[in-house]
């Protein structure tokens, strides 16, 4: 790997630190009470007002995105496990799960072939990202309502 590649996996690996701290130095002064109360409570809180909805579904979107993209990088760099990304990155924040996919993905490139395209979706890849999509619009579809109301 080269120098360069190995200067961006420590930025990467900066922002995967930054991040954790960010989104749960947050998470666990949110979280002070029951775990199943305070989840039920965060969601209901991410359709309080306009500007949550928006950024909430803003979020989401990417999140589909981003989640295509790896799930289609993965499998063309054959690379394991990364539906592990997505439950950690739905479980944990999607700004920490990113950057480690990121380090693993330049890794991956480094000892890739000039030319491998192999890999393809698999039935689960595409049934996982179905389910991720109809959640996304499930949400939006709440939003809508909640704004027109």
């Amino acid at each position: 790997m080269t120098v360069s590649r190995k200067a961006l996996c420590v930025a990467y690996g900066l922002i995967a630190l930054l991040a954790l701290v960010g989104t749960w130095g947050n998470n666990l002064a949110y979280l002070g009470g029951s775990f199943v109360e305070a989840n039920r409570a965060f969601w209901s809180d991410t359709l309080a007002n306009p500007a949550s909805r928006s950024i909430t579904a803003d979020l989401f979107f990417l999140v589909l995105a981003v989640f295509v993209w790896m799930v289609l990088e993965a499998r063309r760099l054959r690379m394991r496990g990364v539906w592990l990304y997505l439950l950690f990155g739905s479980l944990v924040a999607i700004s920490v799960t990113v950057p480690v996919f990121l380090i693993l993905r330049e890794r991956a490139l480094a000892t890739a072939q000039p030319g491998d395209r192999a890999g393809t979706l698999h039935p689960a890849d595409v049934a996982g990202l179905v389910v991720v999509a109809a959640l996304t619009l499930a949400y939006t579809a709440v939003t809508l309502l909640r704004s027109a109301a």
